[in-house]
């Protein structure tokens, strides 16, 4: 059974990144928030087909001072905050 995670970006935002951060707009509602360093890294590499547990190895863990463990669990709870929340970027 493939238990992994694969993240995309909304189709339903407008978003611009700025130095390390990303300010996101929502086209449904007209909210508008930012991503920081980290979630910026992530929403980057969300392309629908490469698993959440590459993006954190592969980019998160290479370039921040976190173990694998942690990086994973943090970024699974801004996933699952992006999918509830309906001004969300993923």
């Amino acid at each position: 059974m493939n238990n992994k995670r694969y993240v995309a970006r909304s189709t339903a935002i407008a978003a611009r990144v700025l130095a390390n951060e990303t300010m996101v707009m929502s086209a449904t509602n007209s909210t508008l928030f930012t991503l920081d360093e980290v979630a910026t890294v992530i929403w980057e590499s969300a392309d629908g087909a490469t698993p959440l547990e590459e993006i954190v190895s592969k980019k998160i863990c290479t370039q921040y001072d976190i173990t694998p463990e942690i990086a994973l669990k943090d970024a699974e709870g801004l996933w699952r905050t992006g999918r509830t929340r309906p001004r969300a970027a993923f």
